[in-house]
């Protein structure tokens, strides 16, 4: 398997003055297409530090964070951001939708900024949504949803790009755990069915159990279970 994103010695750590708190240390990761990979630490470690590394929205320290064979400390911000959109799919422990639209709006959302024809995002989002047992709840608004509802709102929106990587920060933190065994079920079926990599930050062992790879976060650098 081709390594899709790759961490090469990435250190990271906050200035406060001159004073620096080191995050993370020469640690060296990869992720390959296809596979699932669960990252567990205490609070506090830099798990959610990490996954802003992986997806580009911040910079390390020192090292490198390659994606898809591209060194992301070279690029300007739109050419990450464009990379990142091409690439990448985001889930959170909130979803984040724009509450004054549909669902439909919110997962076509994507395709629409990238420019593709309004139809055809609009009848993607409705497939995809129909996928995620949303299928009745197209012209819902996010407060007309429950918990579990939204956070598959959020999935769909995430893949409606076919991401070749998920990353998702606790995305399970906030629901029950019917929904969350759901939404987590839900997750690496259609990381199975798109080969696409999944890389879920939690602190859930149970829920990191369900995934192919399980990696500790301790300080400052990654080890296998």
């Amino acid at each position: 398997m081709n390594n899709l994103i790759e961490c090469q010695q990435v250190s990271y750590h906050y200035n406060s003055g001159k004073i620096k708190t080191p995050v993370l240390e020469a640690l060296n990761l990869s992720i390959s297409s296809g596979e699932s990979i669960a990252i567990l630490g205490q609070s506090g470690c830099g798990k959610s530090t990490l996954l802003n590394l992986l997806g580009g929205m911040s910079q390390p320290s020192k090292g490198k964070v390659h994606l898809n064979g591209t060194n992301l400390g070279q690029l300007s911000e739109d050419k990450i951001t464009e990379l990142r959109a091409q690439h990448l799919g985001f889930v959170y422990q909130f979803h984040h939708l724009l509450k004054d639209f549909s669902a439909l709006d919110n997962v076509a959302m994507p395709l629409l900024i990238r420019g593709d024809d309004k139809q055809v995002a609009l009848t993607s989002a409705g497939e995809l949504l129909s996928k995620v047992g949303l299928k009745d709840r197209l012209d819902h608004r996010p407060a007309e949803l429950s918990g579990g509802e939204r956070q598959r709102v959020a999935i769909a929106r995430a893949l409606i790009t076919q991401p070749s990587c998920l990353l998702a920060d606790e995305p399970t933190g906030n629901l029950d755990a019917k929904n969350a065994a759901d939404v987590l079920g839900l997750m690496i079926e259609l990381n199975q069915a798109q080969n696409s990599a999944l890389v879920m930050v939690t602190h859930d062992k149970k829920i990191a159990q369900k995934m192919q790879r399980i990696l500790i976060l301790e300080n400052g650098q990654l080890s296998e279970s």
